[in-house]
């Protein structure tokens, strides 16, 4: 029994982040203004989203059904930013020379599969450790502006979710 109700958390917490990022990327998509087929496609993901996590919670009680939603959103929507945070606070990976190891300190140009999982993504290997010593932003690097932009899209997410008072009622069943 204790086992289900982990194994629900867990599936309810990855079905809310996955709404989460949805919602950001809809917000994203909607500043460039696509055509309404597309705002319409993400919609319907969005919804359906929504109705994954309303079949996981359908038979618990309305109370604890909207506490523990409201709390995992909070801190799904806290893990988000905090991940955004940490990727942009890393160089190397916005940096043109960014190499991939495998546990056994090789190189890799593209990130490698199989047996040879990047273990540590950097520069260059030193004694020391990773020292990203000839740091040279990559044209895809995402901008600081981009990445503000994305940062203030997760925390009006978040917001949005704080002023629902019934997230059951209000939002999930839109």
């Amino acid at each position: 029994m204790r086992s289900e109700k982990k194994e629900l958390r867990q599936a309810l917490k990855l079905a809310i982040k996955g709404l989460i990022i949805q919602e950001v990327r809809l917000l994203q998509l909607e500043k460039s203004r696509p055509p309404a087929f597309i705002l319409d496609e993400m919609a319907r993901s969005i919804q359906e989203a929504k109705s994954q996590v309303m079949a996981l919670v359908r038979f618990m009680p309305p109370k604890e059904r909207d506490a523990l939603i409201k709390r995992l959103v909070r801190q799904s929507a806290d893990e988000e930013i905090d991940q955004a945070i940490q990727v942009r606070k890393t160089r190397c990976f916005r940096c043109l020379h960014v190499r991939y190891f495998d546990e056994a300190g090789s190189s890799h140009v593209n990130l490698p599969f199989g047996m040879e999982r990047a273990h540590v993504i950097g520069c260059e290997i030193t004694r020391a450790g990773i020292q990203c010593q000839n740091f040279i932003e990559s044209s895809l690097a995402v901008s600081i502006g981009d990445y503000l932009d994305e940062m203030s899209l997760f925390y009006e997410i978040r917001q949005m979710f704080d002023q629902v008072e019934k997230i059951w009622g209000d939002y999930l069943t839109r």
